[in-house]
């Protein structure tokens, strides 16, 4: 399924004290590019990454890989803007795309694929959504193209979060392991209790 993937990794981790949260070190690797890796060993479709402007540590993070680069120059408005850029370098024949956050390192390869194989683009939904094995929704997330002109109208951080609720009825909700689409890791806190309880995932 040709399906393209946008990774959203462009936001400024204000809440680590001067950390980058995606630079941090997981299984010998930053955050950023085992996430990357999880994503293209998932499909065959464009990967796509939003990312700072140059110059930018993140580059270097993935820069050898089969991704394509989406520099957000308005990266500091919000994630809105990172969703905005990604969305206007999908490729033109792209009928969905999944959005995938690259601060959650439990989401596998695994749970990738779940996901994309879920998706039936001949129904009238609109939305696949992973949630916990409890069913709270979290991410990854389809969108049909559909949806694009209104996730592109959006401002802030909410990342999609407006549209999604506006289309409950059209979502398809995909259970992953355990709490895999709602864990992201935003402070120093976070990152050290995770780290203390972490499983091999």
């Amino acid at each position: 399924m040709d399906i393209p993937i946008l990774v959203l990794a462009a936001g400024g981790a204000r809440r680590m004290q001067g950390r980058d949260k995606l630079l941090e070190g997981v299984d010998g690797m930053p955050l950023l590019r085992r996430q990357v890796l999880r994503a293209r060993a998932a499909t065959d479709a464009p990967l796509l990454v939003a990312l700072p402007p140059l110059p930018h540590a993140r580059h270097d993070a993935i820069g050898d890989l089969d991704v394509r680069i989406v520099e957000v120059e308005n990266a500091a408005d919000g994630m809105n803007a990172s969703l905005s850029a990604g969305l206007a370098a999908l490729p033109a024949t792209a009928k969905a795309v999944m959005v995938m956050l690259a601060d959650m390192p439990e989401v596998s390869r695994a749970d990738v694929r779940t996901v994309l194989d879920a998706v039936d683009l001949a129904s009238d939904r609109l939305i696949w959504r992973a949630t916990t094995a409890q069913g709270a929704p979290g991410h990854p997330v389809v969108f049909k193209s559909s949806l694009w002109p209104a996730l592109q109208a959006l401002t802030g951080d909410s990342g999609g979060r407006d549209v999604a609720r506006a289309h409950l009825d059209q979502t398809v909700y995909v259970p992953l392991p355990e709490n895999h689409a709602r864990t992201d890791l935003d402070t120093p806190e976070a990152w050290a209790a995770w780290r203390a309880g972490n499983k091999p995932v």
